[in-house]
């Protein structure tokens, strides 16, 4: 019988489990829940917009540590698209996070790339690679023709 808190016990039924309960566990500023959903590797990798790689779980930690001094992050995860195998998945998402300034609450957009495996211990997360996005929402560029002729 697992000694976990019920919030950490369910976690790794499925990559989509996986990253619901990291998005949740960033709007609580909960850094326990968010550092649940890593995998226990030595390569594990991180990068937050135009910051630097983050590799391993003492230097993820440390970073989401810093990020949470000012509360929880304000995030709604948008436009998902994924490509997924027996033991990993990959997941592209628009990230909606809500910014405060000086001059009040102003929306902006990440674009994040969040890779899982399949481990012992269930889905968990081994990358999560998040860019500067547009300060406005901006449209995906696709090959797919819009006009079928």
């Amino acid at each position: 019988m697992s000694h976990a808190p019920k919030s950490l016990a369910f976690v790794g039924g499925s990559a989509d489990e996986t990253e619901a309960h990291f998005y949740e566990a960033l709007q609580a500023g909960d850094l326990e829940r968010v550092m649940a959903c890593w995998a226990d590797e030595d390569d594990v990798i991180c990068i937050h917009p135009g910051g630097p790689r983050l590799i391993g779980l003492g230097a993820i930690r440390s970073a989401f540590d810093a990020v949470f001094h000012n509360g929880s992050i304000r995030i709604q995860v948008e436009a998902l698209r994924k490509i997924e195998s027996m033991t990993s998945a990959v997941h592209s998402v628009r990230e909606r996070i809500e910014v405060l300034t000086n001059e009040g609450p102003v929306e902006a957009y990440a674009i994040a790339t969040n890779v899982y495996h399949k481990t012992a211990q269930g889905w968990r997360m081994v990358a999560h690679h998040a860019s500067p996005g547009a300060l406005h929402e901006t449209p995906d560029i696709t090959d797919t023709p819009h006009v079928l002729h």
